[in-house]
């Protein structure tokens, strides 16, 4: 690999990113479109993602899945690997719950799943292209691995 910062480096890198902009595109492998949703992060269990939704929602049956993510900027691309499920323990769900999350839910909680994002692998990628490649791209000419982003294959972000 030619990448220009560690694989931790990039998967923190991403981990900032996503409390940026915490959104995804998530579906399960049944053939069904993936969705955006809005994600949560807990430091206490890391390569895992949160996701409130309805109870009826077409994640909540739980299975194989794949997330996407594109950073604020696009310089920042993520694809996911893992398995969505739902989350149990109340402490957990209390502790994500906030104003933001009750927004979408009229009856509150009662109206709310937690579904947990449990994360095997990822593919990530930054897409931090220095000045010299962008000066190519304008005007021609081939961008050479030094001048162009991360790239990291993980099986944990946290």
């Amino acid at each position: 690999m030619a990448d220009k910062d560690s694989p931790q480096e990039v998967a923190e890198t991403f981990l900032r990113k996503l409390e940026d902009s915490p959104y995804v595109m998530i579906g399960l492998m049944d053939g069904q479109h993936s969705e955006p949703m809005s994600v949560k992060l807990d430091d206490a269990q890391p390569n895992t993602l949160f996701i409130f939704s309805a109870h009826d929602n077409r994640i909540a049956k739980g299975g194989e899945a794949m997330a996407q993510f594109v950073g604020k900027g696009h310089d920042f691309f993520a694809c996911l690997a893992g398995r969505v499920s739902q989350e149990t323990d109340q402490a957990t769900f209390d502790r994500l719950w906030d104003n933001q999350v009750e927004a979408w839910f009229p009856n509150g909680k009662a109206d709310a799943r937690l579904n947990r994002f449990d994360i095997t692998s990822a593919e990530l990628w930054e897409t931090d292209v220095s000045i010299s490649g962008r000066l190519k791209m304008l005007f021609g000419g081939t961008i050479n691995s030094a001048e162009s982003s991360s790239h990291a294959k993980v099986g944990s972000v946290g």
